[in-house]
């Protein structure tokens, strides 16, 4: 009799561990699924305020042409090429404001220090909202890979959590020194 007692303690406990780790698994994905909310709404506004400033009569040509189609790729890219596209308008930011002098000019014009402040804010946000989501993702994979979670399937079907790897760099004179 007494040894059922104790099957039946140790069955309620392993249950008890089993659902909190489920339980975590899921509060890591969702918490993943708002960093990646966050990250997509950071690159956005980057990509929005470049493609204002593009579109403004504020630059010369051929920096509003590289601007212009770096942010442009950027928010149509599909998921698979998002990174590369990401990349690729951080390095045109630094290509066009890769010295003060630029950023000096930009100023002086009108409304110029708006919209400075807006794109050095937006690449300022970038690395941030890059770097919590990718610290949720190793969280979440931590878990994943302990053997209890594999063997009983507590991350049921979602999918294998991905960090967001591109080169978010901001312009050196755009950031505060």
């Amino acid at each position: 009799m007494s040894i059922w007692i104790w099957v039946v303690i140790a069955v309620v406990v392993i249950g008890l561990y089993l659902s909190w780790t489920a339980g975590r698994l899921d509060r890591l994905h969702a918490r993943i699924d708002a960093a990646r909310a966050g990250l997509d709404a950071q690159l956005l506004r980057r990509s929005a305020t470049t493609l204002e400033l593009a579109t403004s009569t504020r630059l010369d040509p051929a920096s509003s042409i590289v601007l212009y189609q770096a942010a442009h790729a950027a928010r149509t890219a599909d998921e698979e090429q998002r990174e590369v596209a990401e990349s690729e308008l951080s390095q045109a930011l630094r290509a066009v404001f890769g010295a003060p002098e630029q950023v000096d000019e930009l100023r002086a014009l009108t409304g110029g220090e708006d919209i400075v402040a807006d794109l050095a804010s937006a690449a300022r946000r970038v690395p941030m909202a890059r770097t919590f989501h990718n610290d949720s993702v190793r969280a979440a994979r931590a878990v994943r890979r302990h053997r209890v979670v594999r063997m009983f399937r507590l991350a049921g079907h979602a999918p294998f959590p991905l960090t967001f790897e591109m080169d978010d760099e901001a312009p050196a004179a755009l950031t505060p020194a």
